[in-house]
């Protein structure tokens, strides 16, 4: 994307960049300048308004104190991170994006956080049948939008333990789950991201369902997160949270080794043939 031309059919990402861009030029500010009045650098304001990096909340906010736009591009940026998620699901996105640690219990499909495209469109695909081709690209683009979570300067720690069956579920098809375990050994080479297995042979897990535990940045209580079909369910309950904490610990210590965890994703991986 280029100033001299406005492009044609945006994405929610590259319209709030577009806004950005033609705001900024209006007051006659320049990307270094907008990026010292909102405490990031040039190359971020650029990424931002090619639609090439999701903007925080500080740089939204930053954008409508230097533009005096009220709270415009902060309530823009809600609703891009909304996207097309359900709005029972809205919560477990505030949570995501304010923790700076997720533990994620996972017993039948990888995490939204950690899936590829192809995997979340099948998912997607299977869950909702009836939905056009368009309605369904909506919902793998919301999803992917998460993942710019792990992208921020300063991520959560992602600490995530997969049963194994999550790996033997051959979502899509052989080359759809091949890409995915790929691409869960290259998140797993990132500081911020550990992956663990919990092996069929662990026996009885401490929970026969997925959750997850949010440690917020603010130093808040930990908070736990739950669903079940077109309902999810947030708790702060300190005794909830701690049973949850119990279980994951349980969990944990039961699942293989962050090592030996990646070499049975790596074999599982090449088990999967076309």
């Amino acid at each position: 994307m280029n100033e001299a031309s406005e492009p044609e059919n945006l994405n929610a990402l590259q319209s709030f960049g577009l806004d950005v861009r033609e705001v900024r030029k209006s007051h006659a500010i320049s990307q270094k300048g907008l990026g010292h009045a909102t405490g990031y650098s040039e190359s971020y304001v650029s990424k931002v308004e090619k639609g090439s990096v999701m903007p925080s909340e500080r740089f939204a906010k930053g954008c409508d104190q230097t533009f005096r736009t009220g709270n415009l591009f902060t309530r823009q940026l809600e609703r891009l991170l909304k996207g097309d998620h359900p709005s029972w699901f809205e919560p477990y996105l505030d949570l995501e994006r304010q923790a700076s640690q997720i533990l994620d219990y996972s017993n039948a499909l990888v995490m939204g956080m950690l899936q590829t495209p192809a995997y979340a469109t099948a998912i997607f695909r299977s869950t909702h049948p009836r939905s056009s081709a368009d309605s369904i690209k909506g919902k793998v683009d919301a999803r992917m939008r998460r993942r710019d979570v792990m992208e921020r300067e300063a991520p959560p720690l992602l600490w995530v333990v997969l049963h194994e069956a999550v790996l033997r579920t051959a979502v899509g098809n052989a080359e759809v789950m091949k890409g995915q375990l790929r691409s869960l050994l290259a998140d797993a080479k990132s500081p911020h991201v550990t992956i663990q297995v919990l092996p069929f042979k662990a026996g009885a897990p401490a929970s026969g369902l997925p959750f997850n535990l949010f440690t917020p940045q603010d130093g808040g209580p930990t908070t736990m997160y739950s669903e079940a079909r077109g309902l999810g369910h947030v708790s702060d309950s300190v005794t909830a949270v701690a049973e949850a904490q119990s279980a994951y610990d349980h969990i944990r210590a039961a699942a293989l080794s962050p090592d030996d965890s990646l070499i049975m994703i790596r074999e599982t991986m090449e088990g999967y043939t076309s």
